[in-house]
C-alpha cells in the first residue's frame, strides 16, 4: 500500500486526446485503513475534470468513486442523482460526510478538507465510512 497523499504524477492525466478538457482520468483503488473496504476512485485531478465532476452523468456503480482534487465545496447543479460527498484532509482521513446531497438542490462544504469523494447516495454508509478513518491507496 501507498501512502494516501497523490504524487505529481498521479495528478497527469493517462492519455490526453485532443485537449486537457477531454483527458481521460486515472483509476486508482484506495483502500479504508485496518479494513478489507476497497473501493475504485476516479482522479479528477484538473480544471476541466474537476469541474465536470458528476454533472450529468449516470449514477455510479457500488464501491466506486470520482475524487476532485483539490476541492472542498460541492454544487449539486446538472446532477441527475443524489450523492454521498466524503471530505479528506491532506493525509487522505476523513473529516466529515454529508450523506444523500440531492440533485439540483444540494450544497456542501468542508473548510480544511484538501479534495472530497463523490459516490452514488447510501455507499458511505454501505462501505462502513466514518469521519476519522484514513484511506491508502493499493498498488
Amino acid at each position: 500500500l501507498k501512502a494516501f497523499p497523490l504524487e505529481k504524477g498521479d495528478r497527469e492525466a493517462v492519455d490526453v486526446v485532443h485537449s486537457e478538457k477531454e483527458a481521460i482520468m486515472q483509476t486508482k483503488t484506495f483502500q479504508v485503513e485496518g479494513t478489507n473496504t476497497a473501493l475504485t476512485v476516479h482522479l479528477a485531478t484538473n480544471f476541466w475534470q474537476r469541474f465536470r465532476g458528476l454533472m450529468l452523468r449516470r449514477p455510479l456503480p457500488p464501491a466506486t468513486a470520482l475524487l476532485i482534487a483539490p476541492c472542498n465545496s460541492i454544487h449539486m447543479c446538472f446532477m441527475r442523482f443524489a450523492i454521498d460527498a466524503v471530505y479528506l484532509d491532506k493525509q487522505g482521513r476523513i473529516l466529515k460526510i454529508t450523506r444523500h446531497l440531492r440533485p439540483w438542490l444540494g450544497l456542501s462544504a468542508c473548510w480544511h478538507a484538501h479534495s472530497v469523494l463523490e459516490m452514488t447516495a447510501g455507499q458511505a454508509d454501505a462501505l462502513g465510512l466514518q469521519p476519522g478513518q484514513s484511506f491508502t491507496i493499493q498498488e
